[in-house]
């Protein structure tokens, strides 16, 4: 059972079953309905020829605790009902959390790709959901090295641990030229390496009205200098309490290639998302992660990405910097387009049927804060 449920996962769900299913795996492709809506998901499914789930637990939105608690009570049952040799999880949303456990206290194996990203930051719920999604998992499935030596370092043996790839990028390398030839700078009117792009919806950065307002003036002023386009998320939108000045042009979150198309084109990139600096990484697009500490360290130490918090003034001079001497393009090593291969190496293609409950015994007490 491959499980997605919110527009991160899709990505990364798509060239896994692929993988899985050619080499004859029977796949069931489970969509929690954590993110329901046409540009959060039904254009995802579309653009990226991926079929329709085989079953739809139809959660929605609510509260971290709602969210997870009704995606386990969804899920149970299923998992009762089909008896999967192994769950499949992505990613550290809700849905990861909630089918994880789900799946470990009922004996079936757990396998996590992208396993072992850390920001240190416990405010942040996606770090919570990862770190407990790695306990409960039987394999785990890291993207970079810099996640396997934190799998090490809380103490994970290391026949759990997989280095594989960052299944993500598969899927933007499999897509990229299809995204380039989509008409949406034209659309906007505006021209490769003419523009940035932006990308707001952490809740630090977007619940805090401080904060908030500075992150608006920075760019503001980026914005007489570099035209910025804004896809617009729902939750920012929410809180936005002024007009943005003429510089910053706001849409409406787009479809997976519209945006992949923007990242490529855009010569500076200002987000407070893991995925996009991870796409940038890939697509050598510079740039700057509006937070103090990053799950993707490898995108700054071997890609194009600075952190650069939520001052305004580091902000301006950062992008001012980047406009004028934008890094070279780098890339880490298995970010190649071939990560769902090498997960279906370790999940099949040698491989008895996985037994669940080796996480039981890997003594990685250090997992604990």
């Amino acid at each position: 059972m491959c499980v997605a449920g919110a527009r991160p996962n899709f990505m990364k769900v798509k060239p896994v079953m692929d993988e899985l299913e050619a080499r004859g795996a029977e796949c069931f492709l489970v969509h929690t309905g954590q993110h329901y809506d046409r540009a959060m998901n039904e254009i995802f499914f579309k653009e990226l020829d991926l079929r329709s789930p085989d079953h739809f637990l139809g959660v929605g939105s609510g509260t971290h605790a709602q969210q997870t608690g009704l995606t386990m009570l969804a899920f149970e049952p299923l998992v009762t009902e089909l008896r999967p040799d192994l769950v499949v999880v992505f990613g550290d949303v809700n849905s990861t959390l909630a089918c994880a456990l789900v799946a470990a206290k009922m004996g079936v194996a757990v396998a996590h790709v992208e396993a072992g990203p850390r920001s240190g930051d416990w405010s942040m719920p996606e770090e919570v959901n990862r770190v407990t999604v790695d306990r409960v998992s039987d394999y785990l499935l890291a993207p970079c090295e810099d996640a396997v030596a934190n799998l090490r370092v809380e103490g994970y043996r290391d026949e759990r641990v997989h280095l594989v790839g960052n299944v993500m990028i598969d899927t933007l390398l499999a897509n990229v030229d299809s995204a380039r030839k989509r008409p949406v700078l034209e659309n906007l009117g505006i021209s490769r390496g003419a523009f940035g792009l932006v990308t707001l919806h952490r809740p630090a950065n977007v619940d805090d009205e401080h904060v908030l307002h500075g992150l608006l003036k920075a760019l503001a002023e980026i914005g007489q200098e570099l035209p910025l386009v804004f896809p617009m998320h729902p939750r920012t939108r929410d809180r936005l309490k002024q007009h943005l000045p003429p510089g910053v042009l706001t849409i409406e979150p787009q479809g997976y290639l519209d945006f992949v198309s923007l990242e490529d084109g855009a010569a500076l990139v200002l987000t407070d998302s893991g995925g996009v600096q991870a796409e940038t990484t890939a697509l050598g697009t510079p740039c700057l992660t509006l937070r103090n500490n990053t799950e993707w360290p490898s995108t700054v130490a071997e890609g194009t990405n600075q952190l650069v918090g939520c001052d305004p003034g580091q902000i301006l001079s950062s992008a001012r910097e980047l406009i004028k001497h934008p890094p070279p393009p780098l890339r880490p090593a298995l970010w190649d387009g071939r990560a769902s291969k090498r997960v279906a190496d370790v999940l099949i293609s040698d491989q008895a049927a996985p037994q669940a409950g080796s996480r039981g015994s890997t003594g990685c007490d250090a997992t604990s804060r």
